[in-house]
């Protein structure tokens, strides 16, 4: 058995679940890592809590490694948003940023513009929300110090190209959300000054999991006014001083780290590593193309690009808006789980979603298309 036939096993989802944009099922190694950890957590043994807490370096080893970074780069947060903020709120210049973003870059770049005056925000308005290469060249001023997007469009599945983005940018900052392609999408990551991401969606390590990675140019270039005392330089607690920020990523923390969340996020990263993110990266755009397949075939319309290049694992169907609830119906009658945005059914398939989950989802797509031509 392979690797990734090691990890496709460890699935447990049951058939129907087409959601995983919105939350990933624990997987069965980072349910058994939690229980453990917090068994060691309760004996007091302070060689028991030293066990647990190195937890957090693993992950951001991991991490660094899959993100082709140096360690001292990675900072692990509560939540992406979290790492989000961390980054706008510092920032001087003007970011751009679509309308059609996730709220976690939209409200965050908004509430720092109200109290950040060195700080502006230049909206842009992309076709279907995709924020193309030159869509963002279109918006770039002599005052552009920064862009900011989402790896994969939450609500049509669009992924961004981050080379073409960097060709585009320049030497400005590219602040990436990355939560819905971390672990499934091949991307050039390298490209980007900052990634947030989470491990709650594809990574199946429950929430809490967030981190995020800060490039020396964007330590260099944006202040980490929201940092708390462990994100100060030199060691031990900063008692009667404040010091200066630290050097590195570490300077945008906020607070320890949760080590029982560290543990399951390591232990998830371990899986994703064990597989290799090419491999997993293929099997999840074969099973986009088996939804797409069955979308078209019964004339449901698709926002989702079918090019395999500019989309991950979310396939989203664009019905007219009277058909969105009888759509909806039929894949709730056939046991899919999938969410409703803006609209739009999200359908979102991961690495080993089997035949039989996508076999319901023909049989709900054909039995809405039977109904339809009534």
């Amino acid at each position: 058995m392979t690797d990734l036939d090691s990890y496709l096993a460890s699935f447990e989802a049951e058939p129907g679940y087409l959601d995983w944009a919105a939350f990933g099922p624990l997987s069965a190694a980072v349910r058994a890592e939690t229980q453990a950890d917090a068994e060691l957590l309760g004996n007091g043994r302070r060689s028991s809590i030293d066990l647990v807490a190195s937890r957090a370096h693993g992950a951001r080893e991991i991490l660094a490694e899959l993100l082709a970074a140096r360690v001292d780069e990675i900072v692990l947060q509560p939540s992406t948003t979290y790492g989000l903020m961390q980054a706008v709120y510092g920032l001087t210049g003007t970011l751009i940023v679509s309308r059609a973003e996730f709220p976690s870059l939209t409200v965050c770049a908004t509430r720092a513009a109200q109290v950040r005056d060195q700080l502006s925000v230049a909206w842009i308005d992309p076709p279907e929300g995709f924020v193309t290469p030159e869509a963002v060249r279109d918006a770039l001023t002599d005052q552009t110090t920064a862009v900011a997007v989402s790896l994969v469009d939450f609500r049509t599945g669009y992924t961004t190209d981050l080379t073409a983005l960097r060709e585009v940018i320049g030497d400005r900052l590219l602040i990436v959300d990355a939560v819905q392609g971390f672990g499934v999408v091949d991307a050039d990551f390298a490209a980007a000054d900052v990634v947030c991401g989470n491990g709650y969606k594809w990574l199946r390590a429950g929430r809490g999991t967030g981190w995020a990675r800060y490039s020396d140019r964007a330590v260099a270039r944006i202040t980490p006014v929201l940092s708390g005392f462990v994100g100060t330089a030199g060691e031990g607690l900063p008692l009667g001083v404040v010091p200066a920020p630290a050097s590195g990523a570490r300077a945008f923390a906020v607070t320890g780290d949760d080590v029982l969340a560290s543990g399951r996020l390591v232990t998830a990263l371990d899986e994703v590593r064990g597989a290799g993110v090419p491999a997993i990266a293929d099997a999840v755009a074969e099973r986009a193309d088996e939804m797409i397949y069955y979308a078209d075939r019964y004339d449901v319309p698709v926002l989702t690009p079918h090019e395999r290049a500019h989309r991950a694992g979310i396939v989203a169907l664009a019905p007219a808006p009277a058909e969105v609830g009888p759509l909806a119906a039929a894949l709730t009658n056939r046991g899919v789980t999938f969410t409703t945005r803006a609209g739009h059914i999200r359908l979102a398939a991961h690495a080993a979603t089997g035949a039989d989950t996508l076999q319901l989802l023909g049989d709900a797509l054909a039995e809405f298309a039977t109904a339809r031509s009534w």
